[in-house]
């Protein structure tokens, strides 16, 4: 495997990452937020309110896109394993 092909798969590994990981970073900023806006608005200052609604919508989200996210993984796998048996 020369130099430019490794990379290419370096790029397209860390793309899938992006790819998988996205919907559970960018539910756990909105409702980190969320969460603390209204500790804000009402000024309760608890450090650990901010967790459990955090872990609830992540877990739910989850669930929701591990269809998604186990499919972008196999579409990966099967780049590489196809690079693998082509030479």
């Amino acid at each position: 495997m020369t130099g430019p092909e490794t990379l290419d798969v370096a790029r397209d590994a860390i793309w899938t990452i992006v790819v998988v990981s996205a919907p559970l970073m960018v539910v756990g900023l909105v409702v980190g937020v969320a969460v603390s806006l209204v500790q804000a608005l009402t000024q309760i200052q608890e450090q650990t309110l901010v967790f459990v609604p955090k872990i609830l919508a992540m877990f739910l989200t989850l669930v929701l896109a591990l269809p998604f996210m186990a499919d972008a993984l196999y579409s990966q796998m099967l780049r590489i394993s196809s690079r693998i048996i082509g030479g």
